[in-house]
């Protein structure tokens, strides 16, 4: 999807065809910003403070396009334990991962189909690696 063909706000079905981002990040002053921006930009957003509750969206019969998520976060599943979850059960979406540490970028490249993004990230940068990820 090219960054600039991307639907407005206009029509109800024209949302309902887009792309469902979730977006998994346990601080809200970074979750809020990122899913309202990725929302102008046309995509459907889902959004989740842990892997848990990512999970539990999907159980419930949420159908995602891809995962954007932070690496660190609360509870018993990181990020990495997070793209692994989607690998095994929905192996066709796509996973991208954020982090502050230096250390994450080696973890994501032993991870097939998942790539890193890292932080701080601008929004525009995160929304076109979306576009690309989803393009494939």
């Amino acid at each position: 999807m090219n960054m600039m063909t991307m639907p407005s706000h206009s029509s109800p079905t024209q949302i309902s065809s887009m792309p469902t981002v979730l977006v998994v990040e346990d601080e809200v002053m970074v979750r809020m910003p990122i899913a309202e921006y990725l929302r102008d930009c046309g995509y459907n957003v889902v959004e989740a403070c842990d892997a848990d509750e990512a999970i539990a969206a999907v159980a419930e019969g949420g159908a995602v396009s891809l995962v954007f998520s932070d690496v660190r976060m609360p509870g018993q599943m990181d990020g990495f334990g997070l793209a692994q979850w989607f690998k095994t059960h929905h192996p066709d979406v796509p996973v991208l991962l954020t982090s502050g540490y230096n250390a994450s970028r080696g973890t994501a490249r032993d991870m097939p189909g998942v790539r890193l993004i890292e932080k701080p990230y601008s929004q525009l940068q995160v929304a076109r690696r979306i576009a690309a990820l989803l393009e494939r």
